[in-house]
């Protein structure tokens, strides 16, 4: 979608570049798993059972990983992410308090390099949805159904 919105000259503004506070560092394998108000409000978001929620957990827990090795938070990491790529207008990050906000003022002056680039392509794809029940709204004319002829 992204070059489909470059190539024609329409804005991009992602919501959630954080993934619902699944890339804020709150999230890691061999700890236990943070209560939230969010977590409270869509509790298949986060219910550790669901195979989806564990492949974010995976995920999370690697690039988090990786923003350790890189030198970096993993906030500045998925929002350097987001906002690095020439489609992107910007993003809504939402903070809910001060602390959040200062957590992820910065992250605009990281450059992120193209090895790291790629290694976050191997943990999650391009175009991967790692829980498909995040998705949201989904299209009826995009469905398999409405392509065809």
């Amino acid at each position: 979608m992204l070059p489909t919105c470059q190539r024609y000259g329409m804005a991009v503004i992602p919501w959630s570049p954080l993934a619902g506070g699944w890339l804020t560092g709150r999230y890691r394998k061999d700890q236990e798993v943070p209560t939230s108000r969010r977590a409270a409000l869509v509790p298949h978001r986060y219910d550790m059972a669901l195979p989806g929620n564990q492949a974010k957990l995976e995920a999370a827990d690697q690039l988090g990983q990786l923003a350790e090795q890189t030198g970096i938070s993993l906030i500045h990491l998925a929002l350097a992410f987001v906002i690095r790529h020439p489609a992107i207008t910007a993003a809504i990050i939402g903070p809910r308090t001060m602390e959040q906000l200062e957590s992820q003022l910065g992250a605009e002056e990281v450059d992120l390099s193209d090895e790291v680039l790629d290694r976050i392509d191997e943990i999650v794809p391009p175009g991967t949805n790692l829980n498909p029940q995040d998705a949201g709204w989904q299209n009826p004319a995009l469905e398999p159904r409405a392509r065809r002829r």
